[in-house]
Parts: structure tokens; C-alpha cells; sequence
């Protein structure tokens, strides 16, 4: 795409939004063909979130030109569509350097800006947050706005509609702009989508769920016209109490691939700005994504065996669950953005004798604490975790890094903890959970390809609790979990020292770390989750707890949020890179 060529630009004048209220409204639409057309441009050689963003441009320029931000307190749900407001908010100069090591974050982040309100990067925060400043607001005697913008996808959450349900009993001075436009990063489900759906066709009969929850509500109004936008608006500022404004937008306007296939252009990697097709990678046979492992793998264990269920709370296309949708649909369920519901659901079917295959990111599972334990693991129910993007995740950043679940699900009485160190492992233990088990079991794996072709190869049993030992050496051990085992093996490749694979970090495998114990001087433990209570300590208990005297470095994830970049980048920073490990080995030896 190229900028016009008639018309002077109005984006490189613009630098906050201060400059934004010194035009005329006729000078919007310009604005938005501008601003979609940097983000596109930049978008397509640095990669990120595009759908979102092109698809609330207009919105953006609207809350901008009539709020007083960053006084008007503006908060944003996920993040995903925050490209615009950070362009318009004094990041335009540095907006190239988006999700890449050192450069700005992908989402709204208070310590980056004073217009980021509120950090977000999980779903359906904003109308807590925002309800939480307006009523702190409230009580300081202060006169502003507070707006929260949702999509469709997030208000459905659980989460949302507590925080709806506070709002309607109170008088703070809340606008909920709810955007809908049918879809998140996958398409919509339930009964809200439906409901919404029938708003927007005028076909929707029953009373106003949104009214019944004391909201004053408009719309839906076109969330493309900036007019109409700016119009409502102003009249909203002049209203007291809670308010919703529902627009209805497309994913990917401006560009006709991402409205044509919004799923695939919500981050679509490299792309030709000005024709929108993407950037072909390279022809040559790589190894499978863990995601499809998975994907294929229960779709050819449910053919087998038909009490399996697949559940995943909106991430089939994510998790590849989607293939199991398409094949085995009746079995196979997007609960939405859920991932409460999507656990204790899980549960409920395990009571009843089917076998429960919830797949649910790590960094998202952190959500579900609770319903793992109450209704999961107390209950010694087999339900199978498969969490998805285990490790650190790379440019999304620290929002979405998994490196926190070996450490909150080991504390969990009746849990098992596997880490698949390649392909052929994930496919084995969902082959072996799916046998039967007395109890819950949490499988966790990267973002990413594996390194192996010949991947789909005759299920084996994996034994609980065994681990196996892949090189033998002296003096010192490296024990890993899970796939950094491949970093270790390269690092002590011309190395006389020993390797274990312990792949379960509970329980852990005892006869062989005592044997270990024994004939090792120096232990070495080396996880991709973070250091406090994972992987390492729990090494570090067991030579506690029988009384061992060996010399024990624990390496992984330090005591701090990872931030954004490469996972490359990342592992060298942190230094379980196979170069940085081969150094502190050799300084050890």
C-alpha cells in the first residue's frame, strides 16, 4: 500500500493525542487510511497482531479525539488491537521495533507509557480494571472518564461479567465500549455470540441482557463511521453511571486478505504490503509443530477409542484441536474464553467415564488454579492437561511466557507432571494417559517445532515415573525436563559428563536419583520454567530429604518477568543456550 499522493499527511504531524483534537473531523477518515496503512507497513516485515488492530482503527481515533487521555483513563482488553493507540500515543518513531528484544511490547504496558492505563495481555480484564479506577476515582473527589474497550470473544469470559455485574450496582462513571465483531482469534461460540448476533440482525426480541444489568446501552451503532462514533460518544461523556456502547467492526478492515480470512491474518507472520498475500516460507520438510502433534495424535487415539474428549477454551486453531473438530466434531469442544468452565467441565466428564483431553495454554491455565484443585485433583478425577506453549514463547513476552506451571501445579497432591522431550514422547503419553489412569495428569510442551521428521511412528507405554538416561559420563549429571534436553545435548556433546531425561517432574523417578546421587560429585538441573519451586527444587528437596551432600546448580528461569524477543534471544539472556551451557559446564569440569 502507498500513501496518497494528493492529500499532504496528517499521521506524521500527529504524535499524541494532542495533535489528534487540533483537526477537523473531516480530517479523520484520512487519519484512519493513514494509520492503517503504517501499520500494515510495518506489520508485514516485523510481524504481530494485525487483525485486531486495523479492525478497531477508527474506534481508536475516537476515543483519542474526544477523551481527555491519558487524564480520561482508557483501558484496553488483551491488547491485541492496541497497535493504533500506541502510534497515536508517542510511539510512532520507535512502533517498528514492536515484540522485538529491547523494543516496545506487543501489548499496553503501564511502565512504557503513562497512556497505558493498565497492562493487559490476558482476556477480559478491562471492565475490572476500568471499574476499579472509576471508583477509586470516585473516592480521590476526581471528575473523569474511565473506558474499557471489550470484544465479543472476551465478554463472554467469566471474568467479564463479574465485573458487569459490580458495575450495574454502583454509580461510577464506567463506558464499556463493547467491539463486536463476531470473532476473537478463532470465530465466536456460545449463547452471548448468538445473542449479539441477533442484536445486530434486529431479530433479537427478548429484553436487553446488557440493560437488565442496570447499563445504560446504545447501539449497535457502525464502528467504521467516525461520525456516528464521535456523535454517540460526546453524548456518553454527559451521562452518569454505567454505560455500554456496542459497535460492530470487521477483524482486518482495510486489507482485503485479513477480512477474507481473519483467523489466519490475526498474526500472520510475514506478508506483501501492498498486495496482502503472505510471505511463502521455506518449501523444504520441517519438522511438525508440537500443536499438530497433538492435534493428529488425538484425533487417531478418539478413533480408537470413543470415550475421548477433546476440550479447549477458544484456541482449537492454537492448540490444533480444530482437526478433531473437523473430523470427530461431536467430541470435540471450543468452550470459549473459559478456561474455569473448561476444567471443571472437564471434571464432570470424568466422573461419568470419558477420558477428558483439556488443552489449554500454560500462561492461560494459570486461571484455572482453583478448579484444579477443587474439582480436578481432590477429587483424584483422570483428567489429561495438555498445556500448550509450556516454556518461554518469544516475542509475545512476558504476558504469555508458560514458565510458572511446573512450579504452581507440583505443590498439587495426585498430579502427575510429564515434559515430553520431543515428538514421539507427547504422542506416547497421551497414548498411555488415554489407557487409563488413577488420577489427573498434566502434559506440557513448547510453542514450536520439534526435530523430528519420522515423527508418527507405533504407540509405545510410557511408564509412570520413570525416567531414562540418555548419555553416560563422570563426575557430573545434567538432569533436564522436557524439551531443553536438545539444548543439552548439544552443549555437552564432546563432553565426558552423564544426561538424564527425567520426564516426570512428579513423581519423580527416586531409584534412579539415588543411583545418580551415588555416582555423580556435581548435579546440574536444567528446566525452561522458573527456578523457585520447579523442576530444580524439587531435586534439591529429595537430596534434602535423604540427607545428600553433592554439589547441585540449579539453571532456569530467574526470579523475575521474562520480557519480549526471540526465544533464541531469550535462552541466551537467561543462559540455557546451548553455547552458555557448554561454558558453565566447562567452568565446572
Amino acid at each position: 500500500m502507498y500513501f496518497c499522493l494528493v492529500q499532504k499527511s496528517i499521521l506524521e504531524n500527529i504524535n499524541l493525542p494532542q495533535d489528534l483534537r487540533l483537526l477537523n473531523s473531516e480530517d479523520l477518515p484520512h487519519l484512519a487510511k493513514e494509520l492503517r496503512e503504517f501499520i500494515i507497513n510495518i506489520v508485514a516485515t516485523k510481524e504481530g497482531h494485525l487483525g485486531a488492530s486495523l479492525g478497531v482503527v477508527e474506534l481508536t481515533i475516537a476515543l483519542h479525539y474526544v477523551f481527555n487521555t491519558p487524564e480520561d483513563l482508557l483501558i484496553w482488553d488483551v491488547g491485541h488491537q492496541a497497535y493504533g493507540h500506541k502510534i497515536l500515543t508517542g510511539r510512532k518513531d520507535v512502533f517498528h521495533t514492536n515484540r522485538q528484544l529491547g523494543g516496545i511490547s506487543g501489548f499496553p504496558k503501564r511502565s512504557e507509557s503513562e497512556f497505558d492505563t493498565f497492562g493487559v495481555g490476558h482476556s477480559s480484564t478491562s471492565i475490572s480494571a476500568a471499574l476499579g479506577m472509576a471508583i477509586a476515582s470516585r473516592l480521590k473527589g476526581e471528575n473523569k472518564h474511565h473506558i474499557a474497550v471489550i470484544g465479543d470473544a472476551s465478554i463472554a469470559s467469566g471474568m467479564a461479567f463479574e465485573g458487569l455485574n459490580h458495575a450495574g450496582v454502583t454509580d461510577a462513571n464506567l463506558l464499556v465500549i463493547l467491539n463486536d465483531n463476531a470473532i476473537g482469534i478463532d470465530p465466536s461460540v456460545g449463547a452471548l455470540k448468538q445473542y449479539l448476533t441477533n442484536v445486530k440482525k434486529g431479530t433479537q426480541k427478548r429484553n436487553n441482557i446488557i440493560e437488565a444489568l442496570n447499563f445504560d446501552y446504545s447501539g449497535p451503532i457502525d464502528g467504521h463511521d467516525l461520525n456516528k462514533m464521535i456523535s454517540e460518544l460526546e453524548r456518553l461523556k454527559t451521562l452518569k453511571g454505567p454505560k455500554l456502547l456496542h459497535i460492530v467492526t470487521t477483524k482486518g478492515k482495510g486489507l482485503k486478505q485479513a477480512e477474507a480470512d481473519q483467523v489466519k491474518y490475526h498474526a500472520p507472520g510475514k506478508f506483501n504490503s501492498v498486495t496482502g498475500e503472505l510471505v511463502a516460507k521455506s518449501t523444504s520438510k520441517l519438522p511438525p509443530k508440537y500443536q499438530d502433534v497433538f492435534g493428529h495424535t488425538i484425533v487417531e487415539l478418539a478413533k480408537q477409542n470413543e470415550k475421548i474428549i477433546g476440550i479447549t477454551p477458544a484456541m482449537p486453531t492454537g492448540s490444533s484441536l480444530k482437526y478433531m473438530m473437523d473430523e470427530i466434531p461431536e467430541r470435540a469442544f471450543d468452550v470459549g474464553i473459559a478456561e474455569q468452565h473448561a476444567v471443571t467441565l472437564a471434571a464432570g466428564m470424568a466422573t461419568q467415564g470419558l477420558i477428558p483431553f483439556c488443552n489449554i495454554y500454560s500462561t492461560f491455565l494459570q486461571r484455572a488454579f482453583d478448579q484444579i484443585i477443587h474439582d480436578v485433583a481432590l477429587q483424584n478425577l483422570p483428567v489429561i492437561f495438555c498445556l500448550d506453549r509450556a516454556g518461554l514463547v518469544g516475542e509475545d513476552g512476558a504476558t504469555h511466557h508458560g514458565v510458572f506451571d511446573i512450579s504452581y501445579l507440583n505443590c498439587i497432591p495426585n498430579l502427575i507432571i510429564f515434559a515430553p522431550r520431543n515428538e514421539m514422547e507427547l504422542r506416547n503419553i497421551m497414548y498411555t494417559a488415554q489407557l487409563g489412569l488413577d488420577g489427573p495428569i498434566a502434559i506440557r510442551y513448547p510453542r514450536g517445532r520439534g526435530a523430528i521428521l519420522n515423527w508418527k511412528r507405533p504407540f509405545t507405554k510410557i511408564e509412570i515415573g520413570k525416567a531414562a538416561q540418555l548419555k553416560k559420563g563422570k563426575q557430573l549429571a545434567v538432569l533436564s525436563i522436557g524439551t531443553i534436553a536438545k539444548n543439552v545435548t548439544e552443549a555437552i556433546a564432546n563432553l565426558e559428563v552423564s544426561h538424564y531425561d527425567m520426564r516426570f517432574v512428579k513423581p519423580l523417578d527416586e531409584t534412579l536419583l539415588h543411583s545418580i546421587f551415588k555416582t555423580h560429585d556435581t548435579i546440574i538441573t536444567i528446566e525452561d520454567n522458573v527456578i523457585k519451586s520447579g523442576f530444580g527444587s524439587a531435586i534439591l528437596e529429595f537430596s534434602a530429604t535423604h540427607n545428600y551432600k553433592n554439589s547441585i546448580k540449579v539453571l532456569g528461569i530467574p526470579d523475575g518477568f521474562i520480557e519480549h524477543g526471540s526465544i533464541n534471544e531469550l535462552q541466551q539472556i537467561i543462559g540455557i543456550d546451548p553455547i552458555s551451557l557448554q561454558q558453565f559446564i566447562n567452568n565446572l569440569l
